[in-house]
């Protein structure tokens, strides 16, 4: 049995019942060869979830399944239709054991039957959110917001494995589109900074390095061992413990993560759209305990990884910013973000 596919199919299980694929890859432990084709696997079956499913209906004639089934007959369909160089033999094999494993043998004879069925001719998808493996709900409102072309860049992009990027400043591993957060502080050597939100530390870094005392905070013990500078485990919704005012502050603010799909594709599926004014309301509440904060004369900038109006524009008009900027995914490099500088 490959490590790899057990590894994904364990993975991809933890996935449907809350967990984030990037975070439960990096646990994992095996040859280098195997951790990459687990992950591509993983990340694969998540960006092209719908349409895989929609493959499962069209081969096997059924709609409900249990989910070890599914998600092994989603392993095997990318497999033989997504990657290449994966021997067929391999790929139907091997997602046949691993439902004999998972304890559902009886669903051994249904997963090698489709499997067989799979080839590569076109599909004639149900609709153009199939087309693009994105929710319609997305799709449409990112229509409304920023065009159809726009919309469809976005979805796209969301489909493409995300290019590695190191900033030469910190040294770390961070997206370009991050990146692009820090500098909107305008930082000078000597400042006070507070980072407010900031786990997993890379634009703490980033603040460090451009010559700031900066009190790095989260609400997470865990997520704030990784993240340099002074570090203060606090919830942000609340009254902040500081006597002192700061010359800047960053509010990347919990959210989403919409921005963010090509990374972390599971939350293509996972995120609803009553979801998102639970999100506003939380930001809204740190970037206000944020502002008491704020020395007079001082920046802060608000940022989201989100693409979703209600999470961005939404928050911070009662603050009247100074300027906001947008990043799309497929019209620029990287992550998107949306970057509001306030005061």
């Amino acid at each position: 049995m490959s490590p790899a596919r057990q590894i994904a199919f364990g993975v991809l299980r933890r996935v449907s019942r809350g967990g984030f694929a990037s975070d439960l890859l990096r646990r994992q432990s095996a040859a280098a060869r195997d951790l990459a084709l687990a992950e591509s696997i993983v990340l694969g079956c998540l960006r092209f979830q719908s349409q895989l499913d929609f493959l499962i209906a069209h081969y096997s004639g059924k709609s409900k399944l249990e989910d070890e089934v599914r998600i092994a007959l989603r392993m095997g369909i990318y497999q033989l239709r997504y990657l290449d160089r994966i021997p067929a033999h391999a790929a139907v094999a091997e997602s046949v054991e691993l439902v004999k494993r998972a304890g559902k043998r009886s669903a051994a004879g249904l997963v090698n039957a489709v499997l067989r069925k799979v080839n590569r001719d076109p599909v004639q998808w149900p609709d153009r959110a199939a087309a693009l493996a994105i929710p319609a709900w997305m799709l449409q409102r990112w229509s409304k917001f920023y065009g159809a072309t726009a919309a469809e860049n976005i979805a796209l992009a969301a489909l493409e494995e995300p290019a590695a990027h190191f900033n030469a400043d910190t040294g770390r591993q961070q997206d370009i589109g991050a990146q692009s957060v820090v500098p909107y502080l305008q930082i000078a050597p000597g400042m006070i900074a507070l980072d407010l939100c900031a786990a997993p530390g890379n634009k703490t870094a980033q603040m460090l390095a451009a010559g700031a005392r900066v009190i790095a905070c989260d609400v997470s013990p865990r997520r704030m061992q990784g993240v340099p500078g002074e570090r203060v485990v606090l919830d942000a919704t609340a009254p902040l413990p500081f006597s002192i005012r700061f010359d800047r502050i960053l509010v990347d603010a919990p959210c989403s993560g919409t921005g963010t799909l090509a990374r972390n594709p599971e939350i293509k599926w996972r995120l609803k759209p009553e979801d998102l004014p639970v999100f506003q309301s939380r930001q809204r509440r740190i970037l206000e305990r944020a502002l008491e904060r704020l020395k007079p004369g001082g920046r802060l900038v608000y940022s989201t990884c989100s693409l979703e109006r209600e999470e961005n524009e939404e928050v911070v008009a009662q603050f009247r910013p100074r300027e906001t900027y947008a990043r799309l995914p497929g019209q620029h490099p990287g992550d998107g973000f949306f970057i509001a500088v306030i005061n």
